[in-house]
């Protein structure tokens, strides 16, 4: 069996303007930064044995302040693990966003939410058969764990995904199964007034409201 924790990135200026951000690389700003100090420090109370993260810039430097805290060197990155690429809704607001593409619109060069969800699984699957009975901590992306999570517990939370929040999953016979959602060890890496990643997105709000 393979334990990971599924860590959303710590917040960017675009996440506090509430810009979509997808496949857009950037960086993390002090917030994010100190979101991710303290991911770390409450990850510190658990062994791991491993550190992977998407290659974008938000989630790697995540990783890397993580892993200063649990013990663990550079992350290795994982490209099937970066966000969803929104095309041209990146960089947009809410308002930019239902002003230019009304309900039902196509956005040009949006990734489908499947494509995200089997890119995302089959690299937690890959990483698993590499770390067999170890523990592995994953810095992704709001819309990377929002694919993972309903295709492993499809409608089971709707509950906020924060910057620096924490979700564990486990491999075991060949599946990946939910662990806890906001795992417990997560409390305290949610700020105050935190927007979660369905506020911050309005595409995938959207989406979660079924228009």
């Amino acid at each position: 069996m393979t334990v990971f924790a599924l860590v959303r990135h710590g917040e960017t200026d675009w996440n506090r303007e509430r810009r979509i951000q997808g496949s857009t690389d950037i960086p993390l700003n002090d917030t994010g930064r100190e979101q991710a100090r303290a991911t770390g420090a409450l990850l510190a109370s658990r062994r791991w044995t491993a550190l992977v993260a998407s290659p974008l810039s938000r989630a790697a430097e995540t990783a890397r302040l993580i892993g200063e805290h649990v013990g663990l060197g550079e992350p290795e990155l994982e490209q099937r693990l970066a966000e969803r690429d929104y095309g041209e809704a990146e960089g947009l607001t809410g308002p930019e966003i239902d002003a230019k593409f009304p309900d039902g619109a196509d956005v040009p060069g949006r990734e489908p939410r499947e494509a995200v969800a089997e890119r995302a699984v089959a690299a937690l699957h890959d990483l698993a058969a590499r770390h067999p009975g170890e523990a592995v901590i994953v810095v992704a992306h709001g819309g990377v764990i929002r694919s993972v999570l309903e295709t492993v517990a499809p409608g089971r939370h709707r509950e906020p995904i924060t910057n620096g929040s924490v979700h564990s999953f486990r491999h075991a016979d060949g599946a990946i199964e939910l662990v806890a959602f906001d795992d417990p060890i997560d409390e305290q890496s949610i700020f105050p007034l935190a927007d979660d990643f369905e506020q911050q997105n309005r595409l995938a709000e959207r989406e979660r409201e079924g228009r």
